[in-house]
């Protein structure tokens, strides 16, 4: 890598999809609804109904409903569900005063916060609950037309436009808009690599990112180009297959560490892992090299064709 190397980078973003299951509202008001039971009985309030029976019922219906398209039947379920849940959770703030105080009351009035959240959004709700056990996941739009929705966290990649070695990654928590980000990521650039990247190539959704000090370089853009910018431009699409080999070589695909924490180190370590992957190639190839040059120098044998006759074919074939 040499300093003109890492003055012109390439930047994009990804989605890593944290390990959850789909978020459905039958099955998000029924892990809450037991979760509450649970934390009841570990603090010892008796509950006048904790529909343990038919609640799982209740849930596998609204899927069946789901499946054959019948959605009057469906949200009536959700709605049945939903009271279920309601129930549960009023019973146990009407007892919470006679929990002492220490972690279970704590983990209890969490959990409380968190149910309250789940109950009152709605569809149109803006910072909504996707799972209970990582409230900070983001519902991302990807537009594809396998998948719609990404459930995980934002990341940004920084990467050179020669060699694509990874210069600056980290997560992006709130799924900002991604010309919002191009600030932080340059930054995290110098102060990884101690020297502010000079030229910027990023894709259309960047524009109006308002970067100082880094010429950025949007796709698409015709007017007043130089041959060499017009070539560096092209190359922007070199991001695209490392993010893929990060995703399917390195497992950025998936994450299963937990909080906004464990994103930051997770992009952060797949990076790393990214750029030793392409140091240890070089050795590899040179390895590969090296042998081949040894077995010329000391001499091929010779093979002699032999000619094999095939039963039942009637025809012959050399083979080496």
């Amino acid at each position: 890598m040499t300093p003109r190397s890492l003055s012109e980078i390439a930047v994009d973003t990804t989605v890593v999809v944290k390990a959850i299951a789909h978020p459905t509202d039958s099955r998000l008001y029924e892990k809450a609804r037991r979760s509450l039971v649970a934390l009841a009985h570990k603090a010892g309030i008796t509950l006048r109904q904790n529909y343990n029976r038919k609640a799982p019922r209740l849930v596998a219906q609204a899927g069946r409903h789901a499946h054959a398209r019948q959605f009057r039947r469906m949200r009536k379920a959700l709605r049945t569900l939903k009271g279920y849940t309601g129930r549960v959770l009023g019973g146990i703030g009407r007892k919470l005063g006679a929990v002492p105080e220490g972690g279970l009351r704590t983990r209890i009035e969490e959990r409380i916060a968190l149910v309250t959240r789940l109950l009152r959004q709605t569809p149109k709700s803006t910072g909504k609950l996707y799972a209970l056990h990582e409230p900070e996941v983001d519902c991302i739009s990807k537009g594809k037309a396998r998948i719609r929705y990404e459930f995980g966290c934002k990341v940004s990649i920084a990467t050179t436009l020669a060699g694509g070695f990874v210069v600056g990654m980290r997560s992006m928590p709130g799924n900002p808009y991604d010309g919002h980000t191009l600030p932080d990521t340059l930054q995290l650039v110098e102060t990884l690599t101690g020297s502010c990247p000079s030229l910027a190539v990023v894709d259309r959704g960047y524009r109006g990112h308002g970067a100082r000090g880094t010429t950025g370089l949007v796709s698409g853009t015709r007017r007043g180009l130089r041959p060499r910018l017009r070539k560096l431009l092209r190359r922007r699409s070199a991001i695209e297959p490392e993010i893929g080999h990060m995703k399917s070589d390195g497992r950025l695909a998936r994450c299963a560490l937990k909080g906004t924490i464990g994103d930051a180190l997770y992009a952060v370590l797949r990076g790393c892992g990214h750029n030793i992957r392409k140091i240890l190639a070089h050795p590899r190839a040179l390895l590969l090299a090296l042998l081949g040059a040894l077995i010329h120098a000391t001499g091929q044998r010779d093979y002699q064709p032999v000619t094999i006759q095939t039963a039942g074919r009637g025809y012959s074939r050399p083979t080496t």
